[in-house]
């Protein structure tokens, strides 16, 4: 009898100490909750609304000068002189400037041979024109494939140089600037850059070369990426509408109001006179191509985006390629804003407007702003008050303002409109991945200057399309398992929960499906599903 009522003692005895443990929880939450969480999260609450008026007000002046735009048809052909480059018969082809062609790669074994012949297709005065392959490959088979390509267009009279380095330093800034010293380049007027898994069209040059031969104002001429692998999957799809805005709103902005936007790495001509006054290639960010488009507005220089002109690419089309591409794009601008910031300020040759334009619209509001105030404000603050309900968000702030930045985001992709709610449940889960490398550049962290080259499929992605193939992810548990996705997509789920159990602010059906997000993308199943 005793050992019996021993054993049934025992579950009332922890039952008893659990009870002790959650009373003692709720006891220490009653008390810390008035004097110390609910102003923290009030005024986290302020700042995370001030955050979103900023957002709001940014994309509202890009949405009316778009409209603008638009409406009065100011099209690059009217604001710069623009008139086709014509035969000289006593100059011959000397008459037309000589243009340099450079396509860094680093063990690009699916599209080398894209870039590379797409390039050695650009038409142009064949003794006017030299494509230059940077190979900082370190597979020696993938080298030595780049090199018999090189020499196969080299066979065919196409002027083609491959060139290499001892090593890797500076990365991408590195080789673009040791391509620059060879002698061969010193009669080059200007440079076309190309990433590997980007295909100019054959008359790329000669709707470019134009604005910058009848306009010494300008430095640099952009063209807009358009992607060939979109439809792979839903997350090539969100990349797309991503993208798109970038392009058709704000580099259409900025080109057309302040003559300034980041160049974007590639699909671009820059003149090399430009570069060097600037300073040159700089490695001391992950972004050389926004460093070098900065220092070379603050010499003066006017930069033309060319919405019309497409040159195809490549979208990261698995969940680690694009983390790490992200992560160099979130990172970068804040490091380089935290570096330039009282540069931009000092310098005398641009008027106070473009100073302001290019430390708070271009760097703080786009580039810092908008990747925390997504995170903190959508997966942080707003869950939190509803385990606070003390604390009140107005309803313009968590429904309308969001609402309108979300339509005006999605404008540029009227195609995947119906793609919407995707979009945002992926945006805000990415957020958390750009808030981190947004803060890591600020604080120039451990990680800010990691450089990892987005993995390309070319032709491969291509067959993999054709057949449908489906994608099983990697079964290494550190490629697969992204633990700060997995407790965000937690956190949700628990404020969720509550919020249906116990809660007023009616959030759960929006929680639980954001919980869900998060858990997919821990998960590493982002790539795996098709959009129709």
């Amino acid at each position: 009898m005793e050992r019996l009522s021993s054993t049934t003692l025992l579950p009332n005895t922890f039952s008893g100490a659990k009870d002790d443990i959650t009373e003692q929880i709720s006891m220490i939450w009653t008390q810390i909750k008035a004097p110390l969480i609910v102003p923290l999260l009030n005024i986290a609450v302020f700042l995370c609304l001030a955050m979103s008026v900023m957002l709001f007000i940014e994309r509202v002046y890009m949405a009316i000068v778009i409209t603008l735009l638009k409406i009065f048809g100011r099209k690059p052909e009217k604001r710069y002189k623009l008139e086709p480059l014509k035969d000289d018969l006593e100059l011959g082809n000397s008459a037309y400037p000589m243009v340099l062609v450079q396509i860094p790669m680093y063990n690009e074994k699916e599209v080398y041979q894209l870039s590379i012949g797409a390039a050695c297709g650009l038409s142009w005065p064949s003794d006017r024109i030299i494509v230059q392959v940077l190979d900082d490959s370190t597979d020696p088979i993938i080298k030595n494939m780049v090199e018999m390509e090189c020499q196969r267009w080299a066979s065919k009279g196409i002027n083609i140089k491959y060139e290499i380095r001892d090593n890797r330093n500076g990365y991408k800034a590195g080789a673009l600037k040791q391509g620059l010293k060879h002698s061969y380049v010193k009669d080059c007027d200007y440079v076309a850059i190309f990433d590997a898994d980007f295909q100019p069209e054959p008359d790329f040059l000669w709707r470019t070369i134009p604005f910058l031969v009848h306009n010494p104002e300008l430095a640099l001429v952009q063209a807009r990426w358009r992607f060939v692998n979109a439809d792979e999957c839903l997350m090539t799809r969100m990349q797309e509408m991503s993208l798109d805005y970038h392009f058709s709103v704000e580099q259409e902005v900025g080109s057309s109001t302040y003559a300034f936007f980041g160049f974007n790495g590639t699909a671009g001509v820059w003149r090399i006179a430009a570069i060097e006054e600037a300073g040159g290639w700089k490695d001391r960010t992950t972004v050389e191509d926004m460093d070098l488009a900065v220092r070379a507005s603050l010499r003066g220089w006017k930069f033309l985006y060319l919405g019309s002109l497409n040159v195809k690419n490549e979208l990261p089309s698995t969940f680690k390629a694009y983390r790490y591409q992200q992560h160099r794009w979130s990172c970068g601008p804040a490091n380089l804003f935290r570096k330039m910031v009282m540069e931009i300020l000092r310098n005398k040759k641009v008027t106070l407007w473009k100073k302001v334009h290019v430390i708070y619209s271009f760097f703080f509001v786009r580039k810092i702003v908008a990747h925390i105030v997504t995170f903190v404000f959508y997966c942080v603050v707003l869950p939190a008050t509803v385990l606070v309900p003390e604390v009140h968000i107005p309803k313009w702030g968590a429904v309308y303002i969001p609402s309108i930045i979300t339509l005006l985001n999605a404008v540029g992709t009227p195609r995947s409109l119906h793609l919407l709610v995707f979009w945002i449940l992926f945006e805000n889960g990415m957020s958390l991945h750009r808030t981190k490398a947004t803060l890591i550049g600020l604080l120039e962290a451990g990680r800010v200057n990691e450089w990892v080259v987005t993995e390309k499929l070319g032709d491969a992605m291509k067959l993999k399309s054709a057949s449908k193939a489906f994608r099983r992810p990697r079964l290494r548990i550190g490629e697969r398992l992204h633990l700060l996705e997995l407790g965000t997509g937690a956190y949700l789920l628990f404020c969720g929960c509550y919020d249906l159990a116990f809660g007023k602010n009616h959030y759960f059906i929006y929680l639980f499906i954001q919980a869900l997000a998060f858990f997919i993308m821990g998960f590493g199943y982002v790539g795996t599903f098709v959009p129709t």
